[in-house]
């Protein structure tokens, strides 16, 4: 089976929601003629849902920059697989170095995080270290 490459933007800390919108829209036009190839960004949380209903008659699909393994909880700032889903995320950025670098994320953090992300059905990208 031929895997289909991936061209993803992991927007950080950057950019209100308006600005996302913007900028995806834009990123959506460029890309309209795009074949063969799957393209995702993934805006801050604040814009997702926001970024989502802009682009979603597009070919650009959106993702999300983390995600936590617990479906709900007492998990002040954490969010769940269900809660991006329902935001209109298709993938999600799970292993980042900063992630690993800046919160102490293990090994063991980042397959409970996959394994949350198959089970909700959202395609995981495990960042390279």
């Amino acid at each position: 089976m031929k895997r289909t490459p991936l061209i993803a933007g992991n927007w950080k800390m950057f950019k209100t929601g308006s600005q996302a919108v913007e900028t995806a829209l834009r990123l959506a036009e460029l890309s309209c003629d795009v074949e063969d190839t799957e393209i995702m960004i993934a805006p801050p949380f604040t814009a997702l849902a926001l970024v989502s209903e802009n682009i979603k008659a597009s070919k650009v699909r959106v993702g999300a920059q983390n995600l936590f393994y617990e479906k709900e909880g007492a998990y002040t700032g954490e969010v769940s697989a269900q809660m991006l889903k329902g935001a209109g995320v298709s993938h999600v950025i799970i292993g980042h170095s900063e992630r690993r670098l800046f919160f102490g994320e293990t090994n063991e953090d980042v397959n409970r995080k996959i394994r949350a992300a198959l089970e909700s059905a959202i395609s995981s990208t495990e960042a390279q270290r």
